[in-house]
């Protein structure tokens, strides 16, 4: 497999089962957000990734964050858009290893995941049914070029931030919505008050949101 990663089977065996694929933010592993597996619906297999740019003593990147002179931030887009097929890739691996539904591919990502949950999602659609984006903005170059040609309107996506996210401006994440309204896209947005995590609530609302939308 192209990723490390870790697996909850589904403990409700269907024919083929759905698949909740975990993406973690920057800095942290596969370990952050299987965290909460066992809290997720039972019906899923629940597999969280490992970044491929190791960072050293056990954290990971999906790509580098860079600063400049004057100490403004930028993404590394080449590694963005590497990482962004390898996860594409990386399903289809899983497609071919478990009996899992195609048609009902999910991603989880926090912050970076999330950020790069968005890009898969526009680049790939006939591969992702639904996003769950915390903690992200959508950032449109790291999509694939003419991505708009894609038939994107049957994506559903739950995207939540903190507002008082100390790392990534809730002002970022308030552009998404209508960004992604503006394609057809069927988005959800909340906030909570809190900073760059996952509250209770966040994790209570994107649970309840999956059960709705099967």
């Amino acid at each position: 497999m192209s990723l490390h990663y870790l697996v909850r089977e589904p403990k409700i065996i269907q024919e083929k089962n759905p698949l909740l694929l975990l993406l973690h933010g920057y800095g942290s592993n596969e370990a952050d957000l299987f965290s909460f597996a066992s809290e997720l619906p039972e019906e899923y297999f629940v597999i969280s990734a490992q970044a491929p740019y190791d960072m050293q003593f056990g954290s990971f990147a999906w790509y580098e964050i860079n600063f400049d002179a004057d100490v403004n931030k930028f993404s590394d887009l080449n590694q963005a858009r590497q990482s962004r097929d390898m996860i594409a890739n990386f399903i289809d691996e899983l497609l071919a290893k478990y009996p899992i539904d195609s048609t009902k591919v999910s991603l989880i990502g926090f912050s970076q995941g999330s950020i790069l949950s968005y890009a898969v999602a526009l680049s790939y659609p006939t591969k992702i049914a639904k996003v769950v984006a915390m903690s992200g903005y959508l950032n449109l170059d790291m999509a694939i070029e003419g991505f708009e040609k894609n038939d994107i309107s049957g994506l559903k996506i739950f995207a939540s931030h903190g507002t008082v996210d100390q790392v990534i401006p809730v002002e970022w994440a308030r552009k998404t919505p209508q960004l992604l309204e503006n394609f057809g896209i069927d988005v959800v947005y909340k906030e909570y008050p809190i900073g760059h995590g996952v509250s209770p609530q966040n994790f209570f609302d994107f649970r309840k949101w999956l059960a709705e939308n099967k």
